[in-house]
C-alpha cells in the first residue's frame, strides 16, 4: 500500500477535478470532519481535514490512499481507517506539511497494516 498511499485509487470513485472541499469525513467508526483543503496532485494527493470538536481546533492530514470510497450525492468521504488511527498520526503543521520528512513519517504510518 505504500507505492499507492499518495494516489486516488480508482475504486474510490473520485473524478479528478473534483471540489472535494467541504464533504464530510467519515473514519470506519464515525464521523472526523469536513475536508478543508485536498491536492489531486499525481504522487502526492492528500486531503486536510478539520476535525472540528472531534479533535478541538486540530487539523489532519490524510494521504489519498486512506479513502476507501466518495459519494458525490452525499458530499461524503468514507476512509479506511479507524479515529483511533487518524487521532494517532504524526501531528499536523499546516506550515511544514509540504517537507518530504513529514511525508515520509505518514507514509510508514498510513502504509503501515492498521486494525
Amino acid at each position: 500500500m505504500t507505492d499507492t498511499i499518495w494516489s486516488f485509487e480508482g475504486k474510490t470513485g473520485y473524478q479528478a477535478g473534483t471540489d472535494l472541499t467541504g464533504f464530510d469525513v467519515e473514519a470506519i467508526d464515525g464521523r472526523i470532519g469536513k475536508v478543508d483543503k485536498h491536492s489531486e496532485e499525481v504522487g502526492t494527493a492528500y486531503l486536510v481535514v478539520d476535525t472540528g470538536i472531534w479533535i478541538f481546533g486540530r487539523h489532519v492530514l490524510l494521504p489519498a490512499g486512506t479513502i476507501s470510497s466518495i459519494d458525490v450525492e452525499a458530499t461524503t468521504i468514507y476512509l479506511s481507517r479507524t479515529k483511533d488511527d487518524i487521532e494517532h498520526a504524526p501531528e499536523f503543521d499546516k506550515d511544514k506539511h509540504i517537507d518530504d520528512d513529514y511525508h515520509q513519517r505518514l507514509t510508514g504510518y498510513y502504509g503501515a497494516p492498521h486494525s
